[in-house]
């Protein structure tokens, strides 16, 4: 057990009156990681929740001995206490507000695990993260902008299958000259668009994982809807950076670097939009996109 007095402080601008309260509760241990340039802390009730919490980090995060943190993740184990009948919630912090509510461990983890990697992607000093998928064709990369549920990882799925490298099905990470770097994760996919996602690795289907930056071909802007028919638009740099805006993280804190960067990813790529139907009846018509002599 580490000397709580050690844990890291909590940036001044993030501090409130709700976080005080939530300092009084007891907290018997902690860490703080790096990530893109941006520092995190988390503290637990439990000694037990740390090796838990530390399998769900980012993959490039690395251990910070900062002693003060942009936010703070508080996480609380929850079960039955010896001689009690009450089974107490596992609950997540993030910093003064709650994140996470839930008598299974693992659903608190998923959350620790999801707001980890967006809080990187709102606070990373040098890169703009969109939602977006990413894959690799031809030294160019694809952009597929979109919300949870929006389609983009079956998406991403069928181009993969189709030859395409795997960036990322979360987080297209863009540097300042609109490069789009890999934020490879396992691909999340939903058996059903009501299901909870599981993970499957690029390699299980037959996949390989992108390495180097590539600059933007092709943005897709593209939800799915059963049985709709394939028919993109063309939209204009004016429409489109609106459209990359609407799905960038760091949209309000980072305004102006947003819009240099996303400024300069559509006036050098095309930007399409329609809904689309199955997967694997849309790729063909992406890949013919961005080939270089249409």
């Amino acid at each position: 057990m580490s000397d709580v007095s050690t844990l890291p402080r909590l940036a001044s601008q993030a501090l409130t009156p709700c976080w005080d309260n939530l300092n009084k509760l007891s907290w018997v241990d902690g860490f703080a990681f790096t990530s893109y340039g941006v520092t995190l802390g988390v503290r637990v009730s439990d000694p037990a929740l740390l090796p838990m919490l530390r399998s769900r980090l980012p993959r490039d995060a690395e251990p910070s001995d900062a002693d003060v943190v942009e936010r703070y993740f508080s996480m609380i184990l929850g079960g039955t206490k010896p001689g009690s009948r009450i089974r107490a919630f596992n609950m997540l912090y993030l910093d003064h507000s709650q994140a996470a509510r839930s008598h299974r461990v693992d659903d608190v983890l998923d959350a620790f695990e999801s707001w980890s990697r967006l809080s990187v992607a709102e606070f990373a000093p040098t890169r703009i993260f969109v939602h977006a998928g990413v894959v690799g064709w031809k030294g160019r990369a694809i952009l597929i902008p979109g919300k949870t549920q929006s389609g983009k990882s079956s998406l991403v799925a069928a181009l993969v299958k189709a030859g395409a490298s795997y960036y990322s099905d979360e987080f297209a990470v863009l540097d300042e000259t609109g490069r789009v770097h890999p934020f490879a994760k396992p691909l999340s996919m939903r058996a059903t668009p009501t299901a909870r996602q599981h993970d499957v690795a690029v390699e299980d289907i037959g996949g390989h994982v992108g390495e180097e930056p590539l600059p933007v071909g092709l943005v897709v802007m593209s939800q799915y809807k059963a049985g709709a028919r394939w028919q993109p638009q063309t939209l204009s740099p004016g429409l489109g950076l609106l459209e990359l805006l609407a799905n960038t993280v760091s949209a309000r804190r980072a305004t102006e670097r947003a819009l240099a960067v996303l400024g300069g990813v559509v006036s050098n790529a095309a930007v399409i939009k329609s809904e689309r139907g199955d997967a694997q009846i849309t790729i063909a018509k992406i890949l013919q996109a961005i080939e270089p002599d249409n």
